[in-house]
């Protein structure tokens, strides 16, 4: 049986529904599914608030890096956390406002495991996935920094990044 690989990094956008579905698919011992669905917002935002309009993100990555240091987060993930399929999604390249950015998606038994290791992977990308994004804003194009909130949200789980 042909079973679609953990972590995919691509410039094309993706069906959720259809992701989902993929990851269900014969395990019948699934009891929950939970999911994140990022997308690209129109607003800059910092640890102090709203900062400016976005039109555009660019992000950048290195192929084969990433992938690893992703299925890493995913093993980490299931020493803490018991369950059965994971599924990480994250687009590179040129993205608009609204575009679909990053999906995680996790099966178990039961939900609350689900929502805790779908937070607990999302918290991770977010301070150590090795990506670098670019906003095109009204002020022109500026690199996005790690910001001192999403730290802090992966210090719950007992990580530090000192990334911001």
């Amino acid at each position: 049986m042909h079973r679609t690989p953990r972590v995919s990094i691509q410039t094309g956008d993706f069906d959720v529904a259809a992701e989902i579905s993929n990851l269900r698919a014969g395990d019948h011992r699934i009891g929950a599914v939970c999911s994140f669905l990022g997308t690209v917002r129109d607003r800059n935002q910092t640890d102090t608030g709203p900062t400016g309009s976005v039109q555009s993100m660019e992000l950048e990555h290195y192929p084969g890096m990433t992938e690893k240091a992703i299925e890493e987060m995913i093993d980490e993930a299931h020493r803490r956390f018991d369950f059965f399929g994971a599924r990480v999604i994250h687009r590179i390249g040129l993205l608009q406002a609204s575009d679909q950015i990053v999906l995680v998606a996790i099966t178990s038994a039961h939900r609350g495991e689900s929502f805790r290791a779908c937070e607990f992977l999302m918290d991770y990308l977010k301070t150590q996935a090795p990506f670098w994004k670019k906003e095109q804003t009204s002020a022109g194009a500026q690199w996005v920094d790690a910001r001192v909130s999403d730290d802090v949200a992966l210090a719950r789980w007992g990580i530090q990044s000192g990334n911001a």
